[in-house]
């Protein structure tokens, strides 16, 4: 089988390590990483996600954060703190910094983001074929109101240095209009037998990827089914601030106001199944009369056994909607 991801950092790359280990030994599965939390600080390219991904599934991710090098040291973090640099909120590793160097020399060498990627996985040896949604420039700014005026701030620094702690008033994906596919993206999606949105940001992550132009035709277009994993168990977030995202941009934070958000792909969303987590098994009838069939399932990945049950699950949902055609 050809399985297809679209993911974001930490909870896509936790979710994408349990589908490696229950996966067929002949299929091939491809991530498509949301590359919108990319950013430019200390004239590097820094791309969090595609190195959440690629870190963890090459066993270099620090599992205790579930971001950034093992054995890391912050050398470079603190000298830059040291010299008054502004920026020094950004916790940038000195074994980190290695990756963001490389990746910065490439492009400024006319390589594309793609070809970065690639090159960078050699390394690695991730076990997928990790592309970037769009080798374009694209980012993520969060507004916010501060001292009695509207001011958009970059989404890394909403969530490192404010902490999420300041009400949203609006995100803005800044260059996600010029926005192309990488190479291989919509291939990758409309040649896959299943496609799987895991555990992500429903605003942050998985959004910009399907705001990218030709992307969502692409989900529209597919013969695969497409299966979600909702990140909001129990009215929360399971990680990360999709909390505030959701709040801010008047989304209900539970797992049948995210479905809703994506929508059914009967009617130009995004979903044709969606699985929530057993303790929300009361709104699967609300997420059904959507278009979009729901199955409760545990979903916390606690440990690897739990992680690889619901690699299994989603896979269930999806052959069974696979079936049903």
């Amino acid at each position: 089988m050809k399985i297809t991801v679209l993911s974001g950092g930490v909870g896509g790359s936790r979710f994408i390590q349990g589908l490696l280990r229950t996966k067929g030994p002949g299929d091939e599965v491809t991530v498509i990483a949301n590359t919108a939390d990319d950013i430019d600080l200390f004239g590097l390219r820094i791309s969090p996600d595609l190195d959440t991904v690629m870190y963890t599934l090459g066993g270099g991710i620090d599992r205790e954060r579930g971001w950034g090098r093992t054995d890391e040291s912050w050398n470079a973090k603190d000298e830059l703190a040291a010299y008054g640099i502004e920026q020094a909120w950004f916790g940038l590793g000195d074994r980190d910094l290695a990756t963001h160097l490389v990746r910065t020399m490439r492009l400024r060498e006319g390589r594309t983001l793609s070809e970065v990627t690639a090159e960078l996985c050699e390394r690695w040896q991730p076990g997928v074929h990790l592309l970037p949604m769009t080798d374009d420039s694209v980012q993520t700014h969060i507004g916010i109101d501060r001292d009695g005026a509207r001011e958009l701030i970059h989404f890394q620094e909403y969530w490192i240095r404010l902490r999420a702690q300041v009400p949203v008033q609006e995100v803005v994906i800044r260059g996600i209009d010029d926005a192309s596919p990488a190479p291989g993206v919509v291939d990758a999606i409309t040649g896959a037998d299943v496609v799987v949105l895991p555990p992500s940001n429903p605003i942050v992550s998985i959004g910009p990827i399907a705001a990218v132009s030709g992307i969502r035709a692409a989900l529209g277009a597919t013969s695969a089914p497409v299966v979600g994993v909702s990140p909001i168990i129990g009215g929360g977030a399971v990680r990360g601030m999709a909390d505030q995202l959701l709040t801010g941009l008047g989304i209900q934070i539970s797992a049948a106001g995210v479905a809703a958000h994506h929508g059914a792909r009967s009617s130009g969303g995004l979903l044709d199944g969606w699985l929530i987590d057993a303790t929300d098994e009361q709104q699967t009838e609300r997420i059904e009369s959507l278009g979009i069939t729901a199955r409760a399932v545990p979903l916390w990945m606690r440990d690897d056994d739990t992680t690889d049950q619901l690699a299994r699950d989603t896979m269930d949902l999806a052959l069974t909607l696979q079936d049903a055609r």
